[in-house]
């Protein structure tokens, strides 16, 4: 296998490699200047030359058989969009400043999940840098980047990328990309980004022009899958490898976020996810800096994230729908699409014990017995979150949880991802309870394809009883209503929300019984009779003990877990969290009956003793 790309080398010098094993004749295209310059065929379809006279910035397409120029497939930046030339990038020119940063430890990660379109009016990297000191301050270390990938027009989610090197122009290129990673880096923040490797995107995608990228073996939504097990896969496989370790190495990305596994499809012997693990974490011994994968999946397949020494890909983490869902059904009430599968206390105390909900159990909505367990896995191995782009953005109106549920409700839910042992993940704006939409938005120029996912989104919906017409994606309102309206954080509730946050999230770290992610030093149980869950965690100097009351109703209990005198850490109906008071003292004795109010959220500690396991 070769680098693919056109990597700038100096003294007007740079190589260009593509994979076209389709092609009889390749020719780079310099479109500014009007010259041509023929490759040389390598090996297993790769092209490649070095060609004096290229200064960066130089714009230039691939030339096929002397007849059609195409963008380059492993392009490193589009200027001008996905249809028009691509652009040499020098990416030896950029000033690093990062040298001490060696990332954090997975588990410690606290981490904030951006859309950098609408995170700020002007939906640039420079303006989110502007707001890092904001997010160090409420407690953040780690920036989830949603897909830059270039993809068509300025309003996208970013997961229609269809240059998967190429930095998106409108958020600022490149440059734009590093000094965003630099600057989080300057503030201790890890960055993780979103990579997209199901499928590629489908407007301005030419990649079937030059090779057999994709496959007709397998199908998604968006039309043949990528080809991860079919003749020629082997270059696809290393395009997508090198992808990845390019965001490590290029941009100095910490943690890739992997798009969607379930959309993956590969029979090989060893899986795509397993590959990129290994390389992953040959890079990683090469940088001296540990380096993250973190995937996505809808498969609760506890095989994806156990080491490779007990038979699994080797992934350090990944996203847990199951804990969303059986938050949201017991704080909602929602019963339809997949949320017909929750709504217990006992599925929320599952997802807080083990991680998975369904480990081969029969769901309800897939109509099949569903899952593995994850009894035995760490963790650390699970990111839990409340909201995310996915669980907002892929309701009929975009509603956050804000809108859905009461103010006590939002608290509740704050409270129990902030102290639950996984790690926390929080969408943008959620600390404060914004209110604004999160909406679909694409800016598509292919009528056809405007219409397919305006059709396809109705079809989405439709497992959930939302029949009314959803907002129109291609419109710039759907864009411009889902951006954060930052003057809210001077209102008072928004105020007090946004403290909240931050009181939780210092407590975490504060205490090793929080910060220290384990399923030894973990007892969850829901009090009998009650709507009220108690997690217990500890350490050697300390127990913990949560609170969580799911219903409206009153209940009357003691802390049967406290062995001495538990004093309070935490009262979500304290008055500076705007609400009424809940008449608890500050220091509650053993025995002593407490009442705990609707929705109420509490936290208190005691001094450790020997503790048997349970």
């Amino acid at each position: 296998m070769f680098p693919v790309g056109c990597w700038y080398i100096g003294n007007k010098k740079a190589s260009f490699t593509v994979w076209a094993p389709k092609a009889e004749q390749v020719d780079v295209e310099f479109t500014a200047v009007n010259r041509i310059v023929p490759l040389t065929y390598a090996d297993l379809g790769y092209w490649r030359g070095v060609i004096e006279e290229v200064e960066p910035g130089s714009p230039y397409k691939y030339r096929l058989n002397q007849s059609c120029s195409f963008p380059d497939p492993a392009s490193f930046y589009q200027q001008d969009g996905v249809h028009q030339p691509s652009v040499v990038v020098n990416h030896g020119g950029f000033h690093w400043a990062d040298h001490k940063w060696a990332n954090l430890p997975l588990e410690s990660y606290i981490v904030y999940e951006i859309h950098v379109g609408t995170f700020t009016p002007e939906g640039t990297f420079d303006a989110v840098i502007d707001k890092l000191g904001y997010l160090s301050d409420l407690g953040i270390n780690a920036l989830q980047i949603m897909p830059v990938a270039q993809f068509p027009g300025n309003r996208n989610w970013g997961y229609d990328g269809t240059y998967p090197f190429a930095v998106q122009n409108s958020y600022g290129g490149p440059d734009g990309l590093k000094r965003l990673v630099n600057a989080c880096h300057s503030y201790g923040i890890a960055v993780a980004l979103d990579v997209v490797y199901n499928h590629f995107g489908p407007e301005g995608n030419y990649s079937g022009m030059f090779g057999y990228y994709t496959t007709p073996k397998h199908h998604t939504p968006w039309g043949d899958a990528i080809n991860y097990d079919s003749e020629y896969s082997f270059a696809v496989r290393s395009f997508v490898i090198q992808n990845a370790l390019y965001w490590f190495q290029e941009y100095h990305i910490d943690a890739l976020r992997i798009d969607a596994i379930h959309g993956i499809f590969d029979m090989s012997a060893k899986h795509i996810l397993e590959d990129l693990a290994e390389h992953t974490k040959t890079l990683s011994k090469d940088l001296d800096k540990p380096l993250y994968l973190i995937a996505e999946s809808d498969l609760n397949d506890a095989r994806v994230i156990r080491e490779k020494a007990q038979g699994g890909y080797g992934i350090h983490a990944q996203w847990n729908d199951d804990f969303h869902h059986a938050l949201h059904a017991v704080l909602t009430g929602e019963k339809t699409g997949y949320y017909a599968d929750f709504g217990t206390i006992d599925n929320l105390v599952k997802a807080i014990r083990e991680g998975f909900v369904y480990s081969w159990e029969y769901s309800v909505y897939r109509k099949r017995f569903f899952g593995s367990s994850s009894k035995d896995i760490p963790p650390q191995k699970f990111v839990a979150y409340i909201q995310n782009h996915d669980q907002t953005g892929n309701r009929h109106s975009g509603d956050r949880l804000s809108a859905l549920v009461s103010y006590e409700a939002l608290k509740l839910a704050a409270g129990a991802l902030i102290t639950s042992p996984f790690i926390p993940l929080l969408f943008m704006g959620e600390e404060y309870g914004e209110e604004s939409p999160f909406l679909y938005f694409i800016s598509h120029s292919d009528e056809h394809l405007i219409n397919a996912v305006r059709e396809g989104r109705k079809k989405d919906f439709k497992s959930f009883g939302w029949t009314t017409e959803p907002p129109d994606p291609q419109s710039e309102s759907a864009f411009e209503h889902s951006k954060l309206y930052w003057d809210r954080l001077s209102q008072t509730r928004n105020k007090a929300l946004h403290e909240y946050y931050q009181a939780l999230l210092e407590l975490r770290k504060k205490l090793p019984a929080l910060s220290i992610l384990t399923k030894k030093k973990l007892h969850v149980e829901r009090i009998p009779d009650t709507a009220v869950v108690l997690m217990h965690r500890w350490d050697e100097a300390k127990h913990v003990l949560v609170l969580m009351n799911f219903s409206n109703q009153d209940y009357s209990i003691t802390l049967e877990q406290a062995q001495e005198t538990s004093i309070k850490l935490l009262d979500s109906y304290e008055e500076c969290w705007m609400a009424s008071g809940s008449g608890i003292s500050s220091t509650v004795g053993v025995g002593q009956r407490i009442t705990v109010k609707p929705y109420h959220f509490l936290i208190f500690m005691t001094e450790s003793r020997e503790h048997d396991d349970q």
